[in-house]
């Protein structure tokens, strides 16, 4: 298996060749779970992967409670399917608390305090209550409790880890939180064997070839449950042995659509690059600075391999979409970033313009 089939596997798996979903919340539930910190950009990396959707249509989804946006691996907020988000916390949640203890203890922040916020968050939204972050800040300080620095973000982040809180749907531009029991009465619940086996199955069948290590990166568990999750769910998958690594994937049936100038223009976070522990495929080793290693600033990626960042600039109706290459730009890549480019601010209901730096 060359480098070139292992990045068209990728893109292929994590659907960014041969698009088959229709809906947001289909691509979720295939991906597992999709790194949404960035929520702007996150919206945009199921766009980039469904023909057709619109940031209409996601945040319908995400309103309507089809899209849960919450804390379950490493941390950081991840879009979740509320059929996932039971067995995915109990699974991930432990080893997220591992290694937000350090942080909680510098920032004076111990049981008892958590305790009493998550009483707050709980007796606020019974009944189906939806609340902002500046709605429950008076709340919590009445009782005398720090929101400010870090400390709401905090109380949030383990009360979403316990399982008692979760993404509501947005007022206005605002974000809410809602009981996960409420928004969420019947979510899936799987013993530990078997949701290690279902998170690994996910993650090899939407994003191999890739390593146990890779595995345990981007779910957070550690390398003895990876191997664990990953040892489950062998037969379902298949290896190859590269640079005496172990690759596992489903092997994918051919989409019709051949790795020759495939143009991509991604978020930054996006789970192409953020769900392996090693990015070396799809990244020259002199691009790696100028990247953001490919996680921190939104890549252009061309058959599979970074080769220049982008930036938008918004203007009323208008996307200027600004590229900066790392490579030449031949005549065809540069008319199917622009093509791209359209793609993407037809997501927004918008009109795009490409800025190519002039020589």
């Amino acid at each position: 298996m060359s480098n070139r089939d292992i990045l068209q596997q990728r893109l292929i798996n994590q659907q960014l060749m041969g698009l088959k979903f229709t809906k947001a919340h289909e691509l979720v539930s295939y991906m597992g779970c999709i790194q949404a910190q960035d929520f702007y950009g996150a919206k945009w990396a199921l766009g980039a992967r469904i023909k057709g959707l619109t940031d209409t249509l996601v945040e319908k989804e995400f309103n309507e409670g089809k899209i849960i946006r919450t804390h379950v691996l490493r941390p950081t907020w991840h879009f979740v399917s509320p059929d996932d988000i039971g067995w995915m916390l109990k699974l991930t949640a432990p080893q997220v608390k591992k290694l937000m203890a350090g942080y909680l203890l510098k920032e004076g922040i111990d049981s008892a305090i958590l305790k009493q916020s998550k009483k707050i968050f709980e007796t606020a939204l019974t009944g189906g209550n939806q609340l902002s972050r500046e709605e429950l800040i008076p709340l919590l300080k009445g009782q005398n409790i720090k929101t400010g620095d870090n400390h709401l973000s905090f109380l949030l982040l383990d009360a979403e880890l316990d399982g008692l809180i979760c993404s509501g749907a947005r007022k206005g531009k605002q974000f809410t939180y809602m009981l996960l029991q409420e928004r969420v009465p019947n979510s899936r619940h799987l013993d530990k064997d078997e949701a290690l086996a279902e998170l690994a199955k996910r993650y090899f069948i939407s994003r191999g070839p890739a390593t146990v290590h890779d595995f345990a990166w981007w779910s957070g568990l550690t390398i003895t449950d990876a191997k664990r999750g990953l040892e489950i769910s062998k037969p379902n998958l298949d290896h190859q042995i590269i640079n005496g690594q172990a690759y596992w994937f489903l092997p994918v049936i051919a989409s019709g659509q051949k790795l020759v100038n495939t143009v991509r223009l991604l978020p930054a976070y996006d789970e192409y690059y953020v769900a392996y522990k090693n990015r070396s495929f799809g990244i020259d080793d002199k691009h790696n600075t100028l990247s953001g290693s490919g996680i921190f600033k939104p890549p252009v990626v061309v058959n599979g391999q970074i080769t220049g960042s982008w930036k938008r600039i918004e203007k009323k109706d208008k996307v200027f979409i600004e590229i900066e290459p790392f490579v030449k730009v031949n005549n065809q890549i540069t008319q199917k970033i622009v093509a791209e480019a359209k793609r993407y601010a037809k997501f927004f209901d918008k009109k795009s313009e490409v800025l190519f730096p002039t020589a």
